[in-house]
């Protein structure tokens, strides 16, 4: 134990040194990249579900959802900003709006988000040929969201010369990506031994998403892991043991959690494959499992004394989760201080939450090579 203080110590002592000195390189790097482009899911979504009619999926549209930071729902399955909002911070950049609030307008030149709420990396037709495609919340995949980036990629630039350019003064966000592919059917009841025969498939996607935009002049990639989702209040829920062994001793599901940590690692061996294949690309490993773990094992040494594992947003019960009342709908109530918690409403992160992951993203060590450098 002695040890592991010690090392938290070191690690907060740097993160400290990086974050809060006040020398502006080490705060922030505007004018690195022009424009960001982010694939993915409602990780980092910024409207386009909405825009879509978010019929799956509707208390996305009401309050407490965008109660922190924009004071208004915006599409973003939190109470304030996400990662993808920090990442344009630090980079001064604009908040990437929507690509389908955008799609008809002119073009837009610091970046556009493809993400949508619910977005898987396999098809749907993977998903109905296995009898679960009436479970997804959309069909738009990254299949359909890199069909977006080409359709505006059109209004960008036009010669290949052009487009080299200035992709390469642009950052890609491919992710995360695959999350989906595994908690629909996870809920649903499929087994982690059957669902680690889809790992290949699902980390394939990822692979050919990322082949697709460096043939398209993408040279700055970062792409993301999984989160522990054995530590969200909808597994802690819905997928509760009778078995104590089956929680680690921060109350996880150690099982949903080793298989979470099983694509991570398949991801990397094939990330490394690409960095082969592609050695003018920068393909950066964003590991949100390592950033993000402390925060469910001492919660509290953070700042977050609501803890990890109770949703602030929700319909009651041992998580504060409630599938007939989830957060944004009838039934359901938010906790004062959201900042408190790192749950947001189950399945997604506060923003002080994704803040603390972002920072350690950014200046701990958790992007592999590093994003600021």
């Amino acid at each position: 134990m002695a040890e592991e203080s010690m090392a938290e110590l070191h690690e907060d002592t740097s993160l400290f040194l990086l974050c809060c000195l006040s020398s502006k390189s080490v705060l922030s790097s505007p004018g690195r990249y022009e424009a960001i482009f982010n694939f993915g899911n409602s990780l980092s979504d910024t409207g386009n579900f909405l825009l879509s009619g978010a019929l799956a999926f509707p208390g996305i549209k009401n309050l407490p959802y965008g109660e922190t930071f924009f004071h208004h729902p915006t599409g973003r399955c939190s109470n304030g900003r996400l990662m993808i909002d920090f990442i344009a911070e630090v980079f001064g950049l604009p908040f990437l709006p929507p690509y389908l609030a955008v799609a008809k307008g002119p073009p837009v030149r610091t970046g556009v988000n493809f993400a949508v709420v619910g977005a898987t990396a396999l098809d749907p037709s993977f998903f109905y040929a296995q009898k679960i495609g009436p479970l997804l919340w959309t069909n738009d995949s990254l299949s359909v969201q890199l069909g977006w980036f080409k359709n505006l990629k059109k209004s960008l630039c036009t010669t290949k010369q052009e487009c080299d350019d200035y992709f390469k003064k642009s950052l890609f966000l491919v992710g995360e990506m695959g999350g989906n592919d595994y908690i629909f059917p996870f809920i649903f009841g499929l087994s982690v031994k059957q669902l680690r025969a889809w790992v290949p498939q699902v980390v394939g996607a990822i692979a050919r998403a990322i082949r697709i935009l460096i043939e398209e002049g993408a040279v700055d990639m970062v792409v993301p892991g999984q989160f522990p989702v054995g530590c969200s209040a909808v597994f802690l829920t819905l997928l509760h043991s009778p078995n104590k062994s089956a929680y680690d001793p921060s109350g996880c599901l150690k099982a949903y959690n080793a298989f979470f940590e099983y694509h991570d690692n398949y991801l990397k061996q094939e990330l490394q494959k690409l960095r082969e294949e592609y050695s003018h690309a920068r393909i950066m490993y964003a590991d949100y499992y390592g950033a993000s773990i402390p925060l469910y094992r001492t919660p509290k040494h953070y700042g977050f004394y609501g803890g990890a594992l109770r949703a602030c947003c929700g319909g009651g019960g041992p998580y504060n989760y409630n599938n007939s009342a989830s957060c944004g709908n009838p039934g359901s109530t938010a906790c004062e201080d959201p900042s408190a918690f790192v749950d947001w409403d189950g399945i997604h992160l506060t923003e002080a939450a994704y803040h603390f992951v972002s920072k350690r993203l950014f200046y701990g060590g958790f992007t592999s090579p590093p994003l600021l450098s």
